[in-house]
């Protein structure tokens, strides 16, 4: 029983532990998620969000952020399960969204705002405003395996300019 702690324990040092999203890991992605979701803006990690914030996007599907991203009765219920899922279950991600509601957006979570603040490894509001970039929620533009739902810092590349 050691042996098998003590092996536990040297893999979560070393870095094999479950993916956080502080940690910019891969974040697998279903396959109908990506297809539906990622058909518009990236497929974002589910992790970013608490399952209530999940299930107030997937009920407002009909006025997605001025878009109509509604999906059939059984699509909506495979991806709002998977979403629930692998949804964040951390208070860094718990931040009351617009009027104290839920929070709609990753880009308002005390976790983005403390991993992309000004100044941070070269952020600022020029960059969000460049036409490279145009807004916090385009992760692709500096995450550059984005699509795939990997957020490493090894793929990170702030584009410089406009």
């Amino acid at each position: 029983m050691k042996t098998n702690l003590a092996l536990v324990a040297a893999a979560l040092l070393v870095g094999f532990g479950p993916a956080r999203a502080d940690d910019h890991e891969r974040f697998p992605l279903s396959p109908a998620y990506q297809e539906e979701c990622g058909s518009c803006h990236v497929a974002y990690p589910p992790r970013l969000l608490p399952a209530q914030s999940w299930q107030a996007v997937m009920a407002g599907l009909d006025k997605h952020f001025g878009s109509d991203a509604s999906l059939d009765a059984v699509k909506a219920k495979e991806i709002g399960g998977y979403l629930a899922a692998n949804a964040g279950r951390s208070e860094r991600l718990a931040a009351p969204g617009a009027n104290g509601g839920v929070n709609l957006k990753i880009t308002d979570t005390p976790w983005f705002k403390r991993k992309h603040r000004d100044g941070h490894d070269g952020l600022s509001a020029a960059v969000w405003k460049s036409a490279a970039v145009k807004s916090p929620a385009n992760c692709a533009a500096c995450h550059r395996q984005a699509a795939a739902g990997d957020y490493s810092e090894g793929n990170i590349r702030i584009p410089r300019g406009n």
